[in-house]
């Protein structure tokens, strides 16, 4: 989209701490996910970070270097490019997720597909995760319609729409900070 989707601003506040403070309504600890370049930025350094072990791997390299910063617990993962992500919508994720099955996830509600992005990722999922990495796979949607994923449906189905384009920025009430 040729903007940093963290930055982007909805009612003065940017994406990246609407989902922090949405997660900390929640969760003991939050932390963000940032690749070594973007660990001095303003905005990312106002929170607890931790830093991608891994290159190339698009959002799997956070999921893998959370799970081995602290490999014990299970991670909610939630991108920063959800400018309708809420309470409600973590509360009902954390509440029904599965505890025997390595993954909890929605279910789009744009094409029934996991929603990767905002989903439980269990301890014992690593091992699955770095299998997949092994064969070449790092789409992490792939990696959950090809496991035992617990999914759920979206209380609210426009909560886990995205800004990927311009065209969903018009659509969407952020803005790109100035």
């Amino acid at each position: 989209m040729g903007h940093d989707k963290a930055l982007l601003v909805r009612e003065g506040e940017t994406q990246l701490g609407r989902a922090v403070r949405v997660l900390e309504s929640r969760l003991e600890r939050v932390f963000v996910s940032v690749r070594q370049a973007q660990a001095s930025d303003p905005e990312r350094a106002r929170f607890e970070q931790i830093p991608d072990e891994y290159e190339d791997l698009g959002p799997v390299a956070g999921i893998l270097s959370a799970m081995r910063r602290h490999p014990q617990v299970s991670w909610l993962v939630v991108a920063c490019d959800l400018p309708n992500i809420d309470e409600a919508t973590v509360a009902h994720l954390v509440a029904n997720r599965s505890v025997e099955q390595p993954f909890t996830a929605y279910r789009s509600s744009h094409d029934g597909l996991p929603e990767p992005l905002c989903a439980i990722y269990e301890p014992e999922s690593k091992v699955l995760i770095e299998n997949f990495v092994a064969d070449g796979l790092i789409c992490p949607r792939k990696m959950l319609i090809r496991s035992d994923t617990h999914l759920l449906t979206q209380p609210d189905p426009a909560a886990l729409d995205n800004v990927n384009t311009p065209e969903d920025l018009a659509r969407s009430k952020v803005r790109i900070a100035s």
